[in-house]
């Protein structure tokens, strides 16, 4: 009976390990994202990252866009420094398989400290060796 309460609380253990390496990942994107370092975000992304938005509109109708890396990247590098953006995030849902996680990310997005916008992000990373890499993004916008 003790060797299984060892075994399941090591596993508990080994899973909230899992869930604070992905989460290290996501915090390492936004501290690039909110440093302009895209070097910085290309370092827990994998190359051939997937790039959606949902734009949700009363008015204009909900709408799905596809952004290419390198066009993601750019946006990032040539915001200028008179803007002010922070996006919070308000909490993660973190879920893990295998070598694949899943990240429900609520947020709210400031410019120029005030609300821009809000709507959650939702992250697909991969374990390539040892490393989160994150393979897909897509989030919601809505004003």
């Amino acid at each position: 009976m003790k060797f299984y309460v060892i075994i399941l609380l090591l596993s508990g253990l080994s899973v909230n390990a899992q869930k604070l390496e992905v989460q290290k990942t996501i915090d390492i994107f936004f501290e690039g994202f909110h440093q302009k370092d895209t070097l910085k975000i290309q370092s827990v992304c994998s190359p051939k990252i997937i790039l959606q938005s949902i734009n949700e509109s009363v008015i204009k109708g909900n709408k799905l866009s596809d952004e290419s890396a390198k066009e993601f990247y750019k946006s990032i590098a040539t915001i200028p420094s008179s803007i002010k953006f922070n996006e919070k995030i308000l909490s993660y849902n973190i879920q893990i398989d295998g070598t694949m996680a899943h990240v429900w990310a609520p947020y709210e997005f400031y410019l120029n400290d005030k609300l821009s916008h809000s709507g959650v992000n939702t992250f697909t990373l991969f374990k390539e060796k040892d490393t989160w890499k994150i393979i897909y993004l897509i989030d919601t916008r809505r004003k």
